[in-house]
């Protein structure tokens, strides 16, 4: 008995000190907690407005606030719902609630895990203005002793006033002001029944129970809200069978739209432009509106059914005016224009030519097409056949694969994986002959950033979409700044370079891109038609466009002259439209395009067909065995059967069809059937001067 004594002695000593702790711990707190007017204007998180270069807001982010309401704004079918579910006992109870703790552990024991918790909503406040969720003793312990501090300072009212109006409902909405507009399309002054129970039912799993992420579970949790508020009689059962969830209105969601690829993009930087990761901030951009819409025209119209496009576009100091990264943001967040790692294909040459341009090697110098192995790889021609003696301006502009692999070759491959990196292509680069034919996965963006570097003379381009960042008050916490210039190459190299791009859409495989003002670019197209590139640049702006499947295979009828190339153009005659005609170092001749002037290399491909004189396709007369041919993606028409052949498995682009003769010229005489679509003829079309002489043969990559 003596023992007995002495422990009952013992316990109520330390049961005395724990009191007095716990009375002093709940002093020290209470003394420390902020008023009640400093908790109401509290952040509960960060919020950014998003807006793009003329001001406009393009997106808001993170948290968002409603209006405050006060208790007495408050309705009552909110406050019986929110007490009813989350804390029938907190008229009650000091904070602390030791029923609703056994009765947790009740069920604890009962079910073999944790159903139900045994937090107060005060003590969910305490939790969600000064602590955080991880589920640690001491957190717990903390959090008791603050709800306990809150009660001591504040009413009942207060402290239900302030949980309202902050706790986090899901979709970003913090308060049930925020909540209300978000899910029912107006404030929470007016909640009727069924609306206070879906809101209500929220607080236990935003996430789940989110009328924007299943309607259904939150029409479900809000009957069970509507039935504990039955068990707590602060409704009748006629009540809560008449307040039907499935009856209630929800707001329409937002339609999220490709702006969103742009802003997914660009807002991760801010962790490296600025420190301030808790302040509301107005984020400004470089996104042209105008641009964008059109760009998402432009993807939606062009890129073929069944495949996806994505599109970046920016200015020579790197600012991103516009990006497209899918069809559908809805349907695929996935962003194609930075994400995905493609094969380029010949769009890859561009680092070739650069090399060879840098060696000294110049777009007028002689070299022989011929056949060409290489460690075992012979790469082959689109038509399989060879032009002989040409000139390096020629070979880039039919994008001959083979005069490609013997530059690699001289230049060394090494050399023109350096050149790459130079220009920004941050993947992987394999050395192996093939390389010069795309065969490096690369992404969109960075291609985009070397051909706009070819543009800005050489000088680096780094992208970027954010300009300026905007906190609190109007203080300025960051502005963009141009970086130091790095030269990547001699301007005359990018000058040459910039030659040989005008050259192909002139008068090569990137025809399907004039848009009537000086444009240099190139066309890219991967083995078995299974990615189709354009990238180029007029006036100042630089374009890339991919097309493909994301599961990148094989896409019949897809060239990088063909959609990709009109997509460019469709969009550059919108995008630049009031931008001053800006004229190349190198200039080159735009070839006429009325049909009695124009000339093509081969059969019209790449998406043009031939024209009448109002613009109207003329179909072609059907070969010798009948066929009139098949409609490709673009709606132009092969050439006949007898003038088809197998695609070859190289790495190479649009195939062509058997040379025709030349179209008669108006005020000369019609050229014999003989005449020769050679270096000769490519001389005369560009108005120089030729260096070599008509020879047989002929036949591109079509790249």
């Amino acid at each position: 008995m003596k023992a007995l004594l002495t422990m009952i002695k013992i316990g109520a000593a330390a049961l005395v000190l724990v009191i007095i702790a716990l009375v002093v711990a709940v002093g020290v707190s209470m003394s420390s907690l902020p008023g009640f007017d400093s908790l109401k204007s509290s952040p509960n998180g960060q919020m950014i407005r998003v807006h793009a270069a003329d001001g406009t807001v393009l997106v808001s982010l993170g948290p968002s606030y409603g209006q405050w309401l006060r208790s007495d704004q408050i309705p009552q079918v909110m406050k019986d719902a929110m007490v009813s579910v989350e804390d029938r006992r907190f008229y009650e109870h000091l904070g602390v609630d030791p029923i609703g703790i056994v009765r947790s552990v009740g069920v604890r024991v009962k079910e073999g895990h944790w159903t139900q918790g045994g937090s107060t909503i005060t003590q969910q406040l305490a939790r969600n203005i000064f602590l955080t969720n991880n589920k640690t003793w001491t957190r717990k312990v903390r959090e008791q002793i603050l709800a306990l501090a809150l009660e001591r300072k504040f009413s009942k009212d207060q402290i239900l006033e302030l949980y309202l109006n902050k706790v986090y409902f899901g979709g970003g909405s913090y308060g049930i002001d925020a909540a209300s507009r978000k899910f029912f399309g107006h404030g929470a002054d007016h909640l009727s029944l069924p609306e206070a129970a879906i809101i209500a039912g929220l607080v236990k799993a935003p996430s789940n129970y989110s009328p924007t992420a299943d309607v259904q579970a939150a029409r479900d949790r809000a009957t069970v809200v509507l039935q504990t508020m039955v068990e707590t009689g602060k409704i009748s059962q006629a009540q809560a069978t008449a307040a039907d969830p499935a009856g209630v209105t929800l707001a329409p969601e937002p339609r999220q739209n490709s702006v969103r690829y742009f802003t997914d993009w660009a807002l991760p930087q801010l962790a490296t432009l600025i420190d301030d990761q808790t302040d509301p901030l107005d984020v400004w951009t470089t996104l042209d509106l105008g641009m964008q819409r059109q760009a998402d025209r432009t993807i939606q119209g062009d890129t073929p059914a069944g495949l996806q496009g994505a599109l970046v576009s920016m200015e020579r100091d790197g600012a991103v005016r516009a990006m497209v990264g899918g069809r559908d943001y809805i349907t695929s967040n996935y962003n194609r224009a930075v994400t995905a790692q493609r094969q380029p294909g010949s769009a890859w040459k561009l680092f070739v030519y650069l090399a060879a341009i840098e060696a000294g090697h110049k777009p007028d110098e002689s070299i022989v097409d011929a056949p060409i192995t290489i460690d075992g790889w012979s790469p082959r021609n689109d038509e399989r056949r060879f032009f002989g003696q040409i000139n390096i301006r020629t070979a880039f502009a039919l994008s001959l694969n083979t005069v490609a692999a013997k530059l690699g070759q001289m230049l060394g491959f090494d050399t023109v994986a350096d050149m790459a990196r130079r220009f920004g292509i941050s993947t992987t680069i394999n050395t192996h002959p093939s390389m010069v034919l795309g065969t490096s996965d690369v992404e969109l963006i960075d291609m985009t950033r070397a051909f706009a570097e070819v543009d800005n003379k050489g000088v680096m381009v780094a992208p970027y979409g954010i300009t300026k960042v905007v906190g609190p008050d109007n203080k300025l916490l960051y502005q963009h700044a141009a970086p130091e210039n790095r030269v990547l190459v001699a301007p005359w190299v990018a000058a040459e370079m910039t030659d040989l791009l005008q050259t192909a859409v002139n008068t090569g495989t990137g025809r399907a891109a004039q848009i009537g003002r000086p444009v240099a670019g190139k066309t890219g197209t991967t083995q078995t038609n299974r990615d189709g590139w354009f990238l180029g640049f007029s006036s100042g702006l630089t374009t890339g466009i991919w097309m493909g499947r994301d599961d990148a295979k094989p896409n019949p009828g897809l060239y990088g002259g063909r959609a990709p190339a009109r997509a460019f153009a469709d969009y550059m005659k919108v995008a630049i439209a009031n931008r001053p005609v800006e004229p190349f170092d190198t200039a080159v001749t735009l070839p006429q395009l009325e049909p009695d002037d124009e000339a093509y290399y081969g059969q019209p491909d790449n998406g043009i067909p031939t024209v009448d004189a109002d613009g109207n396709p003329v179909q072609p007369s059907a070969g010798a065995d009948g066929d009139p041919g098949q409609a490709d993606d673009s709606g132009a028409v092969p050439p006949p059967v007898a003038a088809r052949r197998q695609r070859p498995s190289s790495d190479d682009d649009d195939w062509r069809g058997p040379p025709p003769p030349p179209v008669p010229q108006a005020t000369t005489p019609q050229a014999p059937q003989s005449q020769r679509l050679d270096q000769h003829w490519l001389d005369g079309v560009l108005g120089r001067k030729g260096n070599a002489q008509p020879h047989s043969g002929g036949g591109t990559d079509g790249n």
